[in-house]
């Protein structure tokens, strides 16, 4: 079995897809441990990406699915396997509702993947502890599965993975469009859809954007031949069909194509609660620009993450500020700086339930 990094920024960055039989488990995963042990079973979410190697890394979040309040993060690392993965778990990074007589079961995760659903199957053995020995984990991922691109204004059906996904029309959820694994639709732009799945929902199920891409002007009606004339009737003139105008928006809007996703660089971090880069940061930062040399024509924004711990705005500026320190590096380093933008984000996007300093990030995206 070999690894695969898909894309030369996000190889050269450590965090391309994780390749079992050339499909990428890099991603988020839904669903449930236990589905048929009525008062036993734990919602979960596993967040998985590559590190590098032969090696994986992620974080299982699970709660109980009797109490909702009650919850766990781990940390966990792993390899890649023939037909999946395994996971064993590493730390707690956080947890909810603990008491002297709760605990949650750890030790290690067999995964199998079924790419013909998008899912998961896990099976756990854990370290003795109370009746903590094996669990079985059922899990589904979000993922395109028709065409990319399809013809403008033409009827088409979009098609992916998921167990009760939801689509929606913007990223606040509030403009349902469908249910289900499937949507027909006649699509004259590039457009965004954002799906949820149901299935075991948390307060930490991802929304994932999908985007389909639309070519060419759209179908037009083909002109009608009038039927042949009797041949005692005098012959009517052939009609001249006038082609159809073309909607404003079609002949004036090249189809945008959508922007790859961000990508995290685990090793850029800084001192706490300062824009002061710790020297981890250097070697993925000279990788980052020994890049951007290679390639005179990427553009990338960078952006700055922090962790919802302390004042939202001093964190809004504290987020500008590492971006603008990383654009900085860069820009000693040789690399123009119209080709790099910095923008800050705050706390408002976290990847993970706070406290956790992996939200203290930076990533960067290709621009167009």
């Amino acid at each position: 079995m070999s690894i695969q990094l898909r894309g030369s920024l996000a190889g050269l960055l450590l965090l391309g897809g994780l390749s079992t039989r050339a499909q990428s488990l890099a991603g988020v995963w839904q669903g449930v441990e236990d589905e048929f042990a009525p008062q036993g079973y734990c919602p979960s979410v596993l967040r998985v990406q590559q590190r590098g190697g032969e090696s994986v890394f992620g974080v299982l979040y699970q709660q109980s699915g009797a109490q909702a309040g009650i919850s766990v993060t781990f940390q966990m690392e792993g390899t890649p396997t023939p037909d999946g993965l395994t996971l064993e778990h590493v730390r707690k990074l956080a947890e909810n509702g603990r008491s002297l007589f709760r605990y949650w079961c750890a030790g290690s995760i067999a995964f199998t993947y079924d790419a013909s659903q998008e899912k998961l199957t896990g099976y756990a053995t854990y370290a003795p502890q109370g009746q903590c020995s094996t669990g079985t984990f059922t899990l589904y991922r979000v993922k395109l599965k028709s065409a990319a691109t399809v013809p403008a204004g033409a009827l088409t059906t979009l098609r992916v993975s998921g167990r009760d996904v939801r689509w929606y029309a913007d990223p606040e959820l509030t403009r349902p469009v469908a249910t289900g694994n499937t949507y027909a639709t006649r699509l004259r732009q590039t457009t965004t859809f954002y799906l949820k799945q149901g299935y075991f929902a948390t307060a930490e199920s991802p929304v994932v954007p999908i985007t389909i891409r639309v070519s060419g002007p759209g179908p037009t009606a083909m002109p009608v031949a009038p039927a042949p004339p009797d041949s005692l009737q005098p012959l009517a003139p052939t009609p001249v069909p006038v082609p159809p105008v073309a909607p404003p928006a079609l002949a004036t809007t090249a189809p945008v194509a959508p922007l790859p996703p961000p990508v995290v660089l685990p090793t850029v971090l800084f001192k706490l609660a300062t824009a002061e880069l710790l020297p981890t940061a250097r070697p993925a930062l000279n990788r980052l620009a020994e890049e951007l040399r290679a390639r005179p024509t990427l553009r990338l924004r960078i952006a700055g993450h922090t962790d919802r711990v302390g004042e939202s705005e001093k964190n809004q500026v504290l987020s500008e500020q590492r971006a603008e320190t990383v654009k900085a590096y860069l820009v000693q380093a040789g690399i123009a700086a119209d080709r790099l933008s910095a923008v800050g984000y705050g706390d408002k996007q976290p990847l993970y339930p706070a406290p956790d300093a992996r939200n203290r990030r930076v990533e960067v995206q290709e621009l167009p």
